[in-house]
């Protein structure tokens, strides 16, 4: 029983052979397979979920900060945040078009900070074909480029076009890629893509000569909310939170009795019929 003195374990995503406990090749298959990177149950959440910057006001991305930091429970432990973030839409056409129509608000506030982040990032991975300006003239396409062989024009970020197409169209762009243009989900993090959504919403207000910073965005109020307005936000949202929660009270004091003898009424007209 070589086994009980030689102990079975490998080292995970290594494969050596094991001879004290490989007796014939399907012992060999069996610990190849182990040896192998598999999938997360169905279902996983990576640890440090970034839902943070999701939650519907201050008060409660505090107390989700609070439970990340292991605050909220003598019993809790504290999880750092690590960026990861499911992404609910396939890579289709049909899904495309459906983070465009569904992915509106970017989740992440203007900064001075995030958008200096999201220039060098815009800069590293997109500028190169877009343009450091978002006129579609990068290096590769450019004249600047005397070996300038680029099968396809990039995407002018300045065009009505573009102008008028959601947070989602550019998010989805950057997870997956489109057309020619690769995938960036496994090179920039969710806050990462995030801010370079924010950048090129800056270089569209710079060519419209409009204003998108942490101080103020005309260029529209859907794309990004500045810092500066984030507490009137928060504090808008807590109201609507209030007055939802009251009018849901007020219901079930001024309506019960009415409301339980017409849902009698009718429920008993149905059993009839």
């Amino acid at each position: 029983m070589p086994d009980m003195g030689h102990s079975v374990a490998y080292e995970a995503n290594t494969y050596n052979y094991y001879y004290h406990n490989t007796w014939d090749k399907a012992s060999t298959t069996d610990l190849w397979k182990l040896s192998q990177p598999r999938l997360p149950v169905n279902g996983t959440v990576p640890r440090g979920y970034a839902g943070v910057s999701m939650a519907s006001n201050a008060t409660a991305q505090t107390a989700m900060m609070d439970k990340l930091r292991g605050a909220s429970s003598t019993n809790e432990i504290a999880v750092p945040l690590s960026g990861n973030a499911p992404y609910y839409y396939a890579d289709t056409e049909e899904e495309r078009l459906r983070a465009t129509a569904e992915i509106i608000d970017n989740p992440f506030p203007i900064t001075a900070d995030g958008l200096a982040r999201g220039k060098e990032l815009y800069e590293i991975f997109c500028g190169i074909c877009h343009g450091n300006k978002g006129d579609g003239n990068g290096y590769l396409v450019s004249d600047d480029n005397s070996n300038a062989v680029y099968p396809a024009q990039p995407a002018i970020f300045t065009t009505d076009e573009f102008l008028a197409a959601s947070n989602g169209r550019y998010y989805h762009a950057i997870i997956y890629g489109k057309n020619v243009m690769g995938g960036y989900a496994d090179k920039m993090s969710y806050e990462e893509r995030w801010q370079v959504v924010h950048w090129i919403r800056a270089l569209q207000a710079k060519d419209q000569k409009l204003a998108y910073d942490e101080n103020v965005n005309t260029l529209n109020e859907t794309f990004g909310t500045p810092m500066s307005r984030m507490s009137q936000v928060a504090d808008h949202a807590t109201d609507e939170e209030g007055e939802s929660h009251e009018a849901g009270h007020e219901g079930d004091d001024g309506h019960g009795e009415d409301h339980g003898e017409e849902h009698g009424g009718d429920h008993g007209e149905g059993e009839h019929k």
